[in-house]
């Protein structure tokens, strides 16, 4: 179904009249890696994601919507989950974030960007079921993007979350602390037609006692490509595929399926 939605907004999209003038370079459209560019002045940014994992069936999607407060420096969005838990044949939402953005340096453009992120962590999952931690906590994110060239950019994350009192499926509470990292490499084929090439690596606590935690580590590689189609009205399109290989014995390989919309909502307000 998700395959059929991805290639109907693509078709759809392709028959209206395109804007006559030279394209601009994909931006703000990794996978796993987050860039460092906040939305522009007007600009309104809805992300879809979905990672099925091969083996079990355990499957996320994520959907953020990214607003610009104010101008280019300051940046809210939120985001929502939707996941199946096999071991639990249980599906519903996880847990949600409230983030800000703040666009340190790149906010007139250049080589250099560093936009650090703050998010809250809401209890909207169930631990019971497997989806969610049960607790409020924070999380922050510090994505920094270096433009080689005209044509490769390259993006680096370094982050780490607190939940206190996380709960795990049997009612069992304990401080959890998860620490990311990551790099990615963007090649622009074409202003429109990205290769890209991600690496993560995230080391996690799991609850398994009153107060007692056990810490693992998963490393991923990320490679995929994303295109972009141009319409009227100043709406771009950005489907994006990518397989997640999993370097690591504690997590599956995976598909990977991206879709954003992005689009000046002030039109919208008429």
């Amino acid at each position: 179904m998700r395959y059929i939605f991805i290639a109907g907004a693509v078709l759809s999209c392709a028959v209206l009249p395109l804007e006559s003038q030279e394209p601009e370079p994909l931006q703000d459209n990794s996978f796993l890696i987050e860039e460092a560019y906040n939305q522009e002045p007007g600009v309104v940014q809805e992300i879809n994601s979905f990672l099925h994992a091969s083996g079990a069936g355990d499957w996320l999607y994520v959907l953020t919507q990214e607003w610009p407060v104010g101008g280019i420096r300051n940046q809210l969005s939120y985001s929502l989950s939707f996941e199946h838990e096999s071991d639990f044949n249980s599906t519903g939402l996880g847990d949600a974030l409230v983030n800000y953005r703040f666009q340190a340096i790149g906010a007139g453009g250049g080589q250099v960007y560093f936009a650090p992120r703050l998010s809250v962590v809401l209890p909207t999952g169930r631990p019971e079921s497997g989806r969610g931690n049960g607790a409020f906590g924070l999380q922050t994110n510090l994505p920094v993007t270096l433009m080689l060239t005209p044509r490769v950019s390259t993006h680096f994350n370094a982050g780490v979350t607190v939940i206190p009192s996380a709960e795990n499926p049997l009612g069992q509470r304990a401080t959890i602390t998860t620490f990311n990292a990551g790099a990615s490499v963007i090649w622009l084929v074409r202003p429109l037609f990205n290769l890209v090439l991600e690496g993560v690596w995230v080391g996690n606590d799991d609850v398994v006692g009153v107060g007692v935690t056990e810490r693992q580590s998963s490393v991923f590689v990320n490679p995929g490509i994303r295109g972009g189609i141009n319409c009227c009205g100043g709406l771009q399109i950005v489907p994006g595929i990518a397989y997640t290989i999993s370097l690591t014995d504690n997590d599956p390989d995976g598909l990977f399926l991206y879709l954003s919309f992005e689009h000046p909502f002030r039109k919208l307000q008429k």
